[in-house]
């Protein structure tokens, strides 16, 4: 199975009361083991969780750390890139060349990187005084 078809078949498992906007996301580890998450509306909507942070999560509870592939999927007219906090959480586990592919239900595809989508990231690095 591509990355792309668990990121479609977990998105039909996203709580989305409110919106009904379905997403769908996968990550390969360095394992190569495939982890997967959909969005989870709150009735309070700064409360939800994105797709990719459920994704992320299930990675780390797996105990891994390292991402080195990503998909993301929804029933949008073009492919949907991750919010701005998913893609610092992205960047907080893959490499800036890790490859993204954002695609849409009707097969659109759009390839990409983590640093393609988060130009100029904030990393460990940055805090190297401290």
């Amino acid at each position: 199975m591509s990355l792309v078809d668990a990121a479609r078949e977990v998105r039909e498992r996203a709580y989305v009361p409110y919106s009904r906007f379905k997403v769908g996301a996968a990550i390969r580890g360095a394992s190569g083991a495939v982890y997967r998450g959909c969005n989870v509306e709150n009735v309070a909507y700064p409360e939800g969780t994105c797709a990719e942070a459920g994704a992320i999560a299930a990675m780390v509870a797996a105990g891994e750390t390292e991402l080195v592939e990503v998909a993301v999927i929804a029933d949008s007219p073009s492919p949907v890139p991750p919010c701005g906090g998913c893609r610092q959480k992205l960047a907080e586990f893959g490499r800036a060349d890790v490859p993204v592919t954002l695609a849409t239900t009707d097969g659109a595809l759009l390839e990409t990187t983590i640093g393609d989508l988060l130009p100029g990231r904030f990393d460990a690095g940055h805090m190297a005084r401290t």
